[in-house]
């Protein structure tokens, strides 16, 4: 019974406006998340998504290719009901940046962290008006309080659409400053990815090729693309 699917039962999937946004009809028939929610998109563009989604199902549901319904299921189910701690959760990465943690050696990795990665907090500094410092070696130290506060503050001013795709966002980079300068479009999120992978890339220039950590890597930059395309989608 673990591998039962739903079967297709529709002909056609629509956008439908409805109070506070739109929503997608299967014949007539309103999608609800599998917490049995209404399905209350915040955006046409985003339903559209949704609906071709659902569209492109054939004889069976496979919800495994569809990452907006998902991500749509996850923002109402479960960051619309814990919006704060899941925004304190990734405010809490501004304390311990990946962009802040500097190699100790060799030179030429730290050059390609501070061509790399200084840009980064310095388009923090200006656009998110707070100023990160980064640090040499891995063990902690602290960020100025100042700047985390303002940091916290406008993570805790997304959405809930906006905030389940900042989640990918922060989680799979590894930064909250690169989390924000994707969702801004700082940069594109190809180039943002490439960015949050520098010490990655420099382990593979050093020791090679692993076909493994390739596969792994590749799958986390897909969820990070489209959590930017999602993103974008609420707006």
């Amino acid at each position: 019974m673990s591998d039962w699917k739903p079967k297709r039962f529709w002909t056609e999937s629509v956008v439908v406006a409805t109070d506070g946004g739109h929503t997608v009809e299967l014949d007539g028939r309103r999608v609800k998340t599998p917490a049995k929610a209404a399905l209350i998109l915040p955006t046409h563009a985003m339903a559209q998504a949704v609906a071709a989604e659902w569209d492109a199902q054939e004889t069976e549901v496979d919800p495994t290719t569809m990452p907006f319904t998902r991500s749509a299921n996850a923002a109402i189910d479960k960051v619309q009901i814990q919006h704060a701690e899941v925004a304190d959760m990734l405010a809490d990465y501004g304390d311990s940046d990946l962009l802040c943690y500097r190699a100790a050696y060799p030179e030429a990795l730290q050059q390609r962290q501070a061509a790399q990665w200084d840009p980064a907090l310095d388009w923090a500094a200006e656009a998110l008006n707070a100023r990160l410092v980064p640090v040499a070696g891995v063990l902690h130290q602290p960020q100025p309080a100042e700047a985390l506060q303002t940091l916290r503050q406008q993570v805790h001013g997304l959405d809930a659409f906006q905030l389940a795709a900042f989640h990918d966002l922060v989680s799979l980079s590894g930064s909250l400053i690169l989390g924000f300068a994707a969702a801004r479009g700082w940069r594109s999120a190809d180039e943002i990815w490439e960015i949050s992978r520098l010490d990655e890339n420099w382990q593979v220039e050093q020791w090679g090729h692993d076909d493994e950590a390739h596969t792994v890597a590749e799958t986390k930059k897909a969820a990070f693309l489209h959590a930017k395309r999602f993103f974008d989608l609420s707006n």
